[in-house]
């Protein structure tokens, strides 16, 4: 029986499906008797921001609305996800927890097509094989992932699939076909702006010279006028019913649009710079490519705080052998994908309208490895088309499929070697959420609770409650007090604590009854001001390190509107010095401080004299100091804690050099080393999570466990 070739392409669509969809099963496979990864018998997720799809989806589910909370009811990851909770005999947390591994699978779907379009079956096969599961496309998509990333690269890559056929066919359909495909990137992921500009400036340059040749370029510059108006900055349904609109009377009075046909592409670019144009885009690249370290704001004080995004790993510069192996697996298999994408554009000219997903891609050697994935579809599909041509080479047929077999395998084996040793746990641990569950039953709604914003969308999903700071609301100026909090004394850090709960509270009351504020007007401009800044002008200051000293005093405070919580978990440890790095800063000058000694350790070698910590840090036992780079410095005092058998923390302190410097802390439980100075020792954080050592008259312990500490703000 011979297959047509629909029957064909829906064979090895389907089969390259469930090979990306099993390999990600993997992981489950690996983990599924790990009892720390489930919570009520369900496996978690293992993406923080996947939090706040998931709160939002929930609440949705639950038909709850919050004011200020954080979340954000109208979001496509959440619309999809509660129709498939409501049709699917699965609960919330298996819905959620697969849906990455099925949507992110899709991505074989364009992928094939686009290598029938080339008019080789096999070079989309082999393509969709590696794309589906290259390196940084599975770290984003894998089970658990549960993030707009397993939808990203779906829709870009079959916008791409629309064009190769608009622009090869020159046929109708495809005309409304892209426009749709813009339109529900859009809807998906609203900083879409970049790839859609890049595409249509790609086949603007292509009219251009078809303009110049005086070619016949009528269909490409109606192409162009359906993608203006479907990249408008408007509602999703506005923009859908212009383009429906225009394709009816597309259909129906042909003649009547080609001769309005400038001034219909001159109206959907005017209508397109007047509702946002480029200013997306801009902004996208000021926060990933031209990032200063520093920030200064345009209020009154214009203090200067630490930008977040140097902090940012997937936002950061990677090597160049982290870049490649994230697209291809391999260095080796990534130059191949260079010269087989030089000998795809060479045979198939149509394939430079691949470059923007491939420069998006590049764009990860200065703007993070966030971007990586963008690349992987256009760069598999010509490594793909470089071991097709090659084994195309040989004559004899079963020669040239064991071959292409062979080099397919070849390809492959990187990628599922590495999602076999990605073992990526869960955000958080079942014994952490159980605490943020207890407090669930303790808190309120409307009450606060403070940690560090990488923990901020867990907390608000299993506790319940509102935070400072999370995922999406992590700038300087919202940093500088918990970070303030979390590292100074007790006492300044309770101080700072009641004031940035009240004063963002106040915020989004004056927010909500002031939408309509000009930008220029006074009320505007105090209340988009920093936190910190606004407490300066209020207490009287004109120099913010003024009022920080002044919170060793007895100020007065606003008025407690609700409770306030401390959540402290060990894991903080190490991230201390990142916390740290955004109050260690002069916010009228933008001067970084003398950062404080701190040294974390879970690995070390002990002897008769020495304790070896690693990277250069030993502890010596006789004379009591610790040698930092063949430098000795005394220390003060050595503290080891642990847990009894009735669970109580227990301290044992022994001073050893009066005039020390140093704190050397021992976590017996945990086998975790400290080396801190004074300063670092006496932070909110080291004081009631490591010794629980807390002053009475400001905090009161409510939930205290080994791997995580809740304290109650008194004042």
């Amino acid at each position: 029986m011979t297959l047509t070739k629909n029957t064909k392409t829906t064979i090895l669509i389907l089969i390259a499906f469930a090979f990306s969809f099993a390999v990600r099963l993997i992981w489950v496979y690996q983990f599924n008797d790990i009892e720390q990864f489930k919570f009520n018998n369900e496996f978690m997720i293992n993406t923080n921001d996947g939090y706040f799809w998931a709160e939002n989806t929930r609440d949705m589910l639950a038909g709850i609305y919050y004011s200020y909370k954080g979340s954000r009811i109208e979001a496509a990851v959440s619309d999809i996800s509660v129709l498939l909770v409501k049709i699917l005999p699965f609960s919330f947390e298996t819905v959620i927890f697969y849906m990455p591994a099925f949507f992110s699978s899709l991505l074989v779907i364009p992928i094939i097509l686009i290598g029938r379009n080339l008019g080789k079956l096999e070079v989309g096969f082999i393509g969709a094989l590696l794309g589906s599961i290259a390196w940084s496309y599975y770290n984003r998509t894998m089970v658990g992932y549960y993030d707009t990333d397993f939808l990203n690269i779906v829709f870009p890559t079959l916008l791409l699939w629309s064009l190769i056929w608009a622009i090869r066919t020159q046929e109708d359909k495809y005309l409304i076909f892209t426009a749709l495909d813009i339109i529900a990137y859009r809807w998906w992921y609203p900083q879409s702006y970049s790839l859609e500009v890049a595409f249509f400036g790609l086949i603007f340059l292509y009219v251009a010279y078809q303009y110049i040749k005086k070619q016949d370029f009528k269909y490409n510059l109606t192409l162009l006028t359906f993608m203006m108006f479907a990249m408008m900055g408007l509602d999703s349904l506005i923009r859908f019913c212009i383009v429906i609109c225009l394709f009816i009377l597309l259909k129906f009075k042909k003649e009547l649009v080609l001769k309005y046909l400038y001034y219909l592409f001159g109206l959907s670019v005017v209508l397109f710079m007047a509702t946002g144009g480029l200013a997306p885009i801009w902004g996208q690249l000021k926060g990933y490519v031209f990032r200063d370290a520093i920030m200064t704001t345009k209020d009154q004080l214009q203090l200067h705080f630490y930008s977040v995004a140097q902090t940012i790993r997937e936002a950061g510069q990677i090597p160049f052998s982290t870049f490649a192996n994230r697209i291809s697996g391999h260095t080796t298999i990534f130059l191949a994908s260079l010269v087989g994408y030089i000998w795809l554009i060479y045979k198939r000219p149509i394939m430079l309208l691949g470059l923007p997903m491939v420069g998006l891609g590049f764009l990860a050697l200065s703007g993070g490895l966030r971007f990586t994935i963008y690349a992987v579809p256009v760069l598999a599909l010509a490594v793909a088309f470089l071991i097709v041509e090659v084994s195309n080479l040989l004559k004899n047929n079963y020669a040239k499929y064991s071959l292409m077999s062979i080099l397919t395998i070849a390809i492959l084996t990187p990628n599922i070697y590495h999602i076999i040793n990605y073992r990526v746990s869960t955000v958080f641990g079942k014994s952490e959420v159980n605490v943020l569950d207890k407090l669930k039953k303790i808190a309120n709604r409307e009450d606060y609770v403070v940690s560090w914003w990488d923990y901020g969308y867990p907390i608000r999903y299993y506790a319940d409650v509102k935070t400072l700071s999370d995922g999406g609301k992590h700038s300087g100026s919202v940093n500088f007090p918990t970070s303030f909090i979390l590292t100074n004394p007790q006492e300044q850090a309770s101080k700072m604590l009641r004031l940035d709960v009240e004063y963002t509270e106040k915020r989004f009351e004056v927010e909500k009854h002031n939408k309509d504020l000009d930008e220029d007007d006074p009320k505007y401009i105090k209340w988009h001001s920093s936190n910190i800044g606004q407490m300066t002008l209020d207490y009287g200051f004109k120099n913010t390190n003024d009022f920080l000293i002044a919170l060793q005093t007895d100020i007065k405070l606003p008025k407690k509107t609700r409770d306030i919580y401390l959540y402290l978990p060990n894991r903080m440890l190490n991230i201390y010095s990142t916390v740290k790095l955004f109050s260690d800063i002069n916010l009228m000058t933008g001067v970084k401080g003398k950062r404080p000694i701190f040294f974390f350790s879970t690995t070390f070698n002990e002897n008769n004299n020495l304790i070896d910590l690693g990277r250069g840090v030993k502890i010596q036992k006789v004379g009591g100091k610790v040698i930092f780079q063949n430098k000795s410095i005394p220390i003060y005092s050595f503290i080891k804690t642990f847990y009894d058998k009735h669970g109580k923390l227990q301290k044992q302190t022994q001073r050893i050099h009066p005039n020390g410097i140093l704190y050397v802390i021992f976590m017996q439980t945990y086998r975790q080393f400290l080396i801190v100075d004074k300063q670092t020792f006496n932070s909110l954080y080291f004081q009631l999570f490591i010794l629980e050592k807390y002053n009475k008259k400001l905090f009161e312990p409510v939930i205290l466990t080994p791997l995580a500490k809740v304290y109650k703000l008194k004042i």
